[in-house]
């Protein structure tokens, strides 16, 4: 069986519902803050809202790539990332889930999981969870581990260009 690398992260809102954290998520100039916060060189957001609720979310964008040297040569120095977002309509009480995708154009690098958006008393929490494969022999480990690294950090840069975003457009 082929290992893969569990991730778990979660992005945490203060006084905020599912709704204003989802609407920021459909935000295409709050994505576009969140690339340029984890450093993107190019990047393009598309996203479209379907009348029932749900959505879709796909952000293609170029990073450099921050890793060690024994995987750049597998990954170059660049890595073109591509993250999809399939948003379910909200549940009476406003918490949606999404089915994640984030994968590495021409690499075999992906993780596959679920963003799951609800409130804790007065704050919104993103939980995100999924496991990441690398299918390259003898580094796909490392680099795994470089993945869940580079995913953790952009949920943090995420969270805050999130919570600085609310508070300049209340």
């Amino acid at each position: 069986m082929m290992h893969a690398m569990e991730v778990r992260t979660e992005i945490n809102y203060p006084n905020t519902s599912p709704e204003q954290v989802f609407a920021l998520g459909m935000d295409p100039a709050f994505r576009a803050a969140v690339c340029e916060a984890t450093h993107a060189t190019d990047f393009d957001v598309d996203i479209s809202e379907n009348d029932d609720g749900s959505a879709s979310v796909t952000v293609n964008r170029t990073m450099p790539a921050d890793l060690p040297d024994l995987a750049k040569k597998f990954m170059g120095d660049t890595v073109h990332v591509v993250q999809t977002e399939m948003w379910s309509a909200p549940n009476e009480s406003g918490a949606r889930t999404a089915d994640l995708t984030i994968s590495i154009k021409g690499q075999p690098a992906k993780m596959v999981g679920a963003i799951f958006l609800e409130s804790i008393g007065d704050a919104a929490r993103m939980r995100i969870a999924g496991n990441i494969k690398v299918s390259i022999p003898f580094v796909g480990k490392t680099i795994e581990g470089e993945v869940a690294k580079g995913i953790i950090a952009a949920a943090a840069k995420e969270q805050e260009t999130g919570i600085a975003w609310l508070s300049a457009h209340k």
